[in-house]
Parts: C-alpha cells; structure tokens; sequence
C-alpha cells in the first residue's frame, strides 16, 4: 500500500505544474480579452464633457477722498444759487358770467295786433314798365305791335295773335276756382308749334281773385303764332296775353 502511495506523491508536484501552466494561459487569455472589451466600450462610450460654470466678475471704482466731492459740489452750489428763480405766471383772472338782458314785454291790446296782421297790407303794385332806350325799330307792315311792359328778364312784349283761340271748356276747369268776373294779364315765350312756355303772371282784375293764376294753370293748351318783326316769325320772343272772365263777353284778348 505504502507503495502505491509513494509514486503518486512523487509525480503531484509535477502534475501541479502541468495544471497551473495550462490554467495561466488560459488565464492570460480571458484577462486579455476583457481588456478588449472593456478598451471597446470606452471607445465607443459619448465623451462627456464638463459644464464650465463661468467666473462672476465684480469690479469696484476706488473711493475717492470726501474732499474733492465736496470741491466738485461747491460750484455746483454756486451756479445753482446764480441762477434766477422762476418767476410764476400771474393766475388769468375769470371773468364772470354775462348777465341775461331781460327785454320788456310789450302789451298790446287786440286792436293793435290786428293792425299789425300783414295779412291786412295792402298787396305790392305792380312796378312800372321800363322805359325803352335808343332809337325805335323801324316797322314793316304786318310786324306785330309792340306793347307796355316787359318779360321777366326784361324782354320786349308782342301783342299775341291767336292760332286758335282756346275753347271754353279747355278753361272752365281752371277757371273754376277763379272769382269773377274779371280778366288776367300774362306773358310766355313763343315756341314751335304755336306753343308758350315759362309763362309769367302780370297783373288782375280784382286783386285776389286767383284769374291770373287760373290762366297760368291752363296756358299750356295756348296757340299763339310768333311775333312778326321785320316781315319774319321770331320764334321765342315774348307776347302778352289776356283772358276775360265772366263779363259781359268772354274774349282772348292781347
């Protein structure tokens, strides 16, 4: 037995070294390769770089001595005592509210009011013809006679020659509201087709009783030639016209 044991105890020395020297490079082998690894990781792991808080950076005046800003406000003081104070505006004195006039009130009895109606004046006369100036027109036989008075802006007035003498129911309509008897006196412009226009009231008989006005209303159905001056029709010349109303006999009349 004792025997047996002897080799073995002989050989396990060198059976250690056997071991170790197949186990160290295997050792070697896995310290290399994390070495790999752990280069690897390093390389490919972000850089990180520090955050670099900058330095706050105070920087003071040097105090200077008390006696120079003492030197430096005297003149200040001086100028500042030199100069002129400012002299206040006056206030605008406020000037009072005008007094109200109270006019007197005048009594009047009602007899003096009703002499003060102007609908009780008298109505404006008419205002007289204007005289005619320079040498008169020759005439030729057949001219139209020339009569007192004017149109609206100062023209010559014709006696009006009738085309056709308007008819009694082409005026009774108009007439109807007139008072008469009596007659109104116009004047219009001769136009073509032996018509007036832009007819003008010249006076009635009585005063008042709305006849001139009625002929105004119906002198559109008027038919009067032109007037005749220097053996021609002068269309547009101004003729004057005059209806009886209600008297003995009616007429159309120049």
């Amino acid at each position: 037995m004792f025997q047996s044991v002897g080799p073995f105890l002989r050989s396990l020395p060198a059976r250690l070294r056997e071991g170790l020297r197949r186990r160290g490079a295997g050792i070697l082998f896995a310290l290399f390769v994390e070495g790999l690894l752990a280069l690897l990781l390093l390389t490919l792991a972000p850089s990180i770089t520090e955050k670099v808080v900058p330095m706050a950076v105070f920087r003071l005046d040097m105090i200077r001595d008390e006696e120079p800003e003492s030197e430096a406000e005297a003149p200040e003081t001086q100028s500042a005592a030199a100069q002129p104070p400012e002299q206040k505006a006056p206030p605008t004195p406020i000037e009072p509210p005008p007094v109200p006039i109270e006019l007197p009130v005048i009594q009047l009895s009602r007899e003096e009011m009703a002499a003060t109606d102007i609908a009780n004046l008298p109505p404006p006369t008419a205002p007289a013809p204007r005289p005619m100036m320079g040498p008169p027109a020759p005439t030729f036989a057949g001219d139209s006679q020339r009569v007192d008075g004017t149109g609206p802006n100062g023209e010559p007035l014709y006696a009006a020659s009738w085309y056709r003498e308007p008819y009694d129911d082409e005026l009774a309509g108009y007439l109807s509201t007139a008072r008469g008897p009596g007659w109104g006196l116009i004047a219009c412009r001769t136009v073509q087709d032996f018509r007036v226009e832009d007819c003008v009231a010249l006076g009635e008989y009585p005063q008042g009783s709305n006849i001139a006005r009625s002929v105004l209303a119906a002198a559109w159905q008027f038919r009067v030639r032109p007037p005749q001056i220097g053996g021609r029709a002068m269309v547009g010349e101004w003729v004057r016209i005059r209806i009886d109303y209600g008297l003995e006999r009616r007429a159309a009349r120049h």
